[in-house]
């Protein structure tokens, strides 16, 4: 197994076309004996990595058993959040254990942040060539 996998950007507006391109990054994000199949942001300017309620939900998360509260900023500092640690696959790579602010909204991105994403893989942006590559810390 390569320690390295490679990504394609995603058009986010195709009436935009290259202009909208994003880093999203299809993962499995798993609780217990829940998988289910996500396109999260990479947001390097993101300090923690942001999860929107339904997809807490999906994983069968109960908001009142989540008692750790995370504090937001900028466009999100008004939505309540608490941690929310599962595990999530990407590609190949063994599971790793990630933690997000979990948010009571819906409208809330899909995020990969600093902590702790970032933590646990190195990214390496090829924005004019339209791809990224993502590996596990070494």
């Amino acid at each position: 197994m390569s320690n390295v996998e490679r990504f394609t950007f995603s058009e986010v507006e195709p009436l935009v076309g290259m202009a909208s391109l994003l880093p999203y990054l299809p993962l499995t994000l798993i609780n217990g004996n829940t998988h289910i199949g996500v396109s999260c942001l990479l947001d390097t300017g993101s300090t923690v990595n942001v999860m929107p309620y339904n997809i807490g939900l999906q994983l069968g998360a109960v908001w009142d058993k989540q008692t750790i509260p995370i504090s937001l900023s900028g466009s999100l500092a008004d939505l309540e959040a608490r941690a929310l640690l599962v595990s999530a696959r990407v590609g190949g790579f063994d599971p790793v254990r990630l933690i997000f602010a979990w948010t009571q909204s819906n409208d809330a991105p899909l995020l990969l942040g600093q902590v702790n994403f970032f933590m646990e893989f190195d990214v390496y942006f090829s924005r004019s060539r339209s791809f990224f590559e993502v590996q596990p810390k070494k």
